[in-house]
């Protein structure tokens, strides 16, 4: 950037680099997405078209950011994993959370025709927000993404039951809310059960689990013991050169990406997939 009379101003840009060790999550919200969902008449409670183009959304954003090693989404909201060691855009909070929801908005509205067909877009056209939360370590981490995974199950009973007392039992919106005020998990699988014959551990895991994204990796790429936090040694920084950066971006680029409706909250996902909290680039020191 050139010197002149002007750059004094470069001083009130704020400093936001994310502090290091840390496991960056981006996460990204449709903005206006009720209004939107009546727009396009979206099916209540899911509409499976719009939860495959959110997914299909993600999987080329995993694409193109090679440091996002894992995302997990539900509804009209997608969080993006970058490893703890990542140096993209000098870990500046800004950068990346534009970045992020900005490819997501580019290709979900890119991607819409091929999802809905004959209801093409028109202004105002959909857009996501961004935000950055650092996580210190992986059992935290993993706590986030059970929080996510548990907002997913909470919402989608209630919604699926709501609709159902609207949709098939004939109730206006404000007796289907008042029958459910106060009412448990327990209490909303009876009444699905017993009104309207709805096995609700039955219904599609992409409603009830929301969908992960990963990257398909052979095992002699973990780095690491395992994703419980745990240390076996300590591994002291390993200098890499551009070159291998780059050879790594370009293998990342080429894996085969994972679309999975799985459970995220117990370990057996993360003891089958240990590579995906595993070190990267042997930089960082364990938990």
């Amino acid at each position: 950037m050139a010197n002149s009379e002007f750059g004094y101003v470069r001083n009130f840009e704020q400093r936001d680099a994310l502090p290091p060790s840390n496991w960056i999550v981006v996460r990204i919200d449709g903005r206006g997405f009720t209004k939107l969902c009546k727009k396009y008449d979206f099916e209540k409670p899911n509409d499976f078209r719009a939860l495959k183009l959110m997914n299909d959304a993600a999987v080329e954003v995993l694409r193109s950011f090679v440091d996002v090693v894992i995302a997990y989404g539900q509804s009209d909201e997608y969080s993006f994993v970058f490893y703890e060691s990542t140096t993209l855009f000098e870990r500046r909070a800004a950068k990346l959370a534009t970045s992020i929801a900005t490819a997501f908005t580019a290709e979900y509205c890119m991607q819409w025709p091929n999802h809905f067909p004959d209801k093409p877009l028109t202004r105002p056209f959909p857009t996501f927000d961004g935000r950055c939360v650092c996580y210190p370590k992986r059992k935290v981490l993993r706590d986030y993404l059970s929080w996510r995974q548990a907002d997913c199950h909470i919402n989608n009973l209630y919604n699926t039951t709501f609709w159902s007392l609207v949709l098939k039992g004939g109730l206006t919106a404000t007796e289907a809310e008042q029958e459910l005020k106060g009412t448990v998990s327990s209490d909303k699988n009876e009444l699905l059960f017993s009104r309207f014959g709805i096995n609700y551990n039955k219904e599609p895991q992409i409603y009830r689990k929301g969908t992960v994204v990963h990257r398909s990796q052979e095992p002699s790429s973990c780095t690491t013991g395992g994703t419980n936090g745990s240390m076996e040694a300590i591994k002291m920084p390993i200098p890499v050169s551009k070159t291998q950066l780059e050879k790594e971006r370009k293998r990342k680029q080429k894996a085969t990406i994972v679309v999975e409706n799985v459970d995220i909250i117990g370990d057996a996902f993360w003891e089958t997939h240990p590579d995906i909290l595993a070190s990267k680039r042997n930089q960082d020191f364990g938990e």
